[in-house]
């Protein structure tokens, strides 16, 4: 399994990108060394691609999956993708608070802690639909590291389209999201145009 393992903070220098939309708190002093460079249109438009890549943990070949599956459904294929992107089940699970980062997310989910309505579900890309019920699962409801996990982000806005219970480790998907309550910045249009060359 392929797995990325850039260091977090550098590669969010290189993409311009804050640390939190990862779930991380810390910050980088240093400055990009093409900070204030032009850019031409084919690496604005790469930059965007690869921003939403590092954000929601997708390799190219899945990236291009997604991209393909959304430009067959109906509406915008930008705002198609990024709704898909948003409704994968470890990016569900760092947004309820079960996870402190993105990447714990992706890592819980593939060690089967999570039950999606009552069944377990080890795939960290499994997109869930409105009504899915996400809970942590009874054996691992005891271990000391939810209650860590909690505690940390237990302040952490959940997005409107879930619903949250934190006593119970468990979230709902009420809707799925529309793009205004995505709150990613990524400028899907260039990753369409990106695309259709």
């Amino acid at each position: 399994m392929a797995v990325n393992r850039v260091p977090v903070l550098k590669r969010c220098r290189s993409l311009d990108l804050d640390p939190t939309y990862l779930g991380y708190d810390k910050k980088s002093n240093r400055k990009s060394l093409r900070a204030g460079k032009k850019m031409s249109e084919y690496g604005t438009q790469l930059r965007e691609k690869q921003k939403a890549k590092f954000i929601y943990g997708v390799l190219e070949k899945p990236f291009r999956n997604y991209y393909e599956k959304a430009d067959r459904m109906k509406g915008m294929t930008g705002e198609n993708l990024m709704i898909m992107l948003e409704s994968r089940l470890d990016n569900v699970v760092f947004r309820l608070g079960f996870a402190r980062t993105r990447r714990e997310a992706r890592q819980v989910v593939g060690h089967k802690h999570f039950l999606v309505n009552g069944k377990p579900v080890n795939i960290p890309s499994y997109l869930v639909k409105a009504g899915d019920v996400i809970e942590v699962r009874e054996k691992s409801r005891s271990l000391q590291r939810y209650k860590d996990i909690v505690e940390v982000t237990g302040g952490r806005l959940v997005p409107e389209w879930l619903d949250q219970d934190l006593e119970g480790l468990k979230g709902t998907v009420k809707v799925l999201p529309t793009r205004e309550q995505i709150d990613v910045p990524v400028n899907e249009m260039l990753i369409v145009e990106l695309y259709s060359k």
